[in-house]
């Protein structure tokens, strides 16, 4: 089974198209469109199941229609309609997608702070303000740290891992 870390959103299900399965998807990204791939991770009652791809059209820049293996009628493929869309991370980096133009690529990855200490693990990304935040989760609270690419000091892709100078007074002790 896949873990949730090893994977990434690009997009989201919206509505069945015609009666032969067909869905539409959105992608979050141009980019993410234009991955060719034999399957997407659907979320399922909280798993990643793989669907596979048995044909796909683009109709826009990021929608495209996509018919997926043993999804053959309208009703089923009504089943699957606002679910989330994931691709697994190794596809999305060996894509030749850039990393930081999407601070959603790190959701899952550990943050350290430049003294080595572990502060947590990037449960999700809040980008409803202009200022984007890293919403990081450890066993005794939640931090808000601003996605900024002057913080970042190194990311370790292999090991899910960010390290970010942090202003002083910005993680209070």
């Amino acid at each position: 089974m896949i873990s949730r870390k090893d994977i990434l959103q690009v997009g989201s299900t919206q509505k069945p198209y015609g009666i032969k399965g067909e869905i539409i998807i959105r992608f979050r990204k141009e980019e993410y469109a234009d991955i060719e791939t034999e399957y997407y991770f659907l979320e399922i009652e909280g798993i990643p199941v793989p669907f596979f791809v048995e044909e796909f059209t683009y109709t826009t820049e990021v929608t495209g229609r996509v018919k997926f293996e043993d999804v053959d009628d309208e009703k089923t493929a009504a089943r699957y309609v606002n679910i989330a869309i994931f691709l697994p991370r190794e596809l999305v980096r060996s894509s030749g997608e850039s990393a930081t133009s999407d601070w959603e690529y790190f959701t899952g990855f550990s943050v350290i702070d430049q003294y080595g200490k572990r502060l947590g693990v990037i449960e999700e990304v809040d980008d409803s303000t202009m200022n984007v935040l890293f919403v990081v989760r450890n066993e005794d609270e939640e931090l808000l740290i601003p996605a900024v690419e002057d913080f970042i000091a190194a990311i370790d892709e292999e090991n899910n891992l960010i390290e970010m100078y942090l202003p002083e007074g910005l993680i209070e002790e």
